[in-house]
């Protein structure tokens, strides 16, 4: 045997170990959520999935994969979904454990609405 080996056998086993993260989501709910945010965004229809294709410019069969939940698309694809779709971005972010940015995102939108609801009303009085 060769030293090297004999250092790696006295190694000790006793140490510190890394918890596993337990507030992160299974691997395996990613592709599950993701599928079901571009359902909720786009729809289930044929015409989703080549509407998705032009955001992301994916294979068509990797954008249906999606869909199915069979694979999730991969970072840079994400990224462009996240630009385009909220629903996607808020799943991401809800995944990632920030509802915090979530209720921010939401309340801005709130805010944007009233403005314009507002906006409507003056139009309205004064026309």
């Amino acid at each position: 045997m060769s030293s090297t080996q004999n250092v790696r056998k006295l190694r000790s086993n006793h140490g510190r170990t890394l918890l596993p993260d337990t507030s992160a989501p299974p691997a395996d709910r990613f592709p599950e959520a993701v599928a079901s945010a571009l359902r909720r965004e786009f729809g289930a229809v044929p015409g989703a999935v080549k509407q998705v294709v032009r955001i992301t410019g994916a294979n068509e069969r990797a954008v249906r994969n999606w869909f199915e939940a069979r694979n999730a698309p991969s970072g840079e694809n994400l990224v462009a979904l996240m630009g385009r779709s909220d629903e996607v971005l808020e799943t991401v972010l809800y995944l990632a454990g920030r509802q915090d940015l979530i209720a921010t995102r939401r309340l801005s939108g709130a805010r944007d609405k009233l403005r314009e609801m507002l906006a409507m009303i003056d139009d309205i009085q004064t026309g």
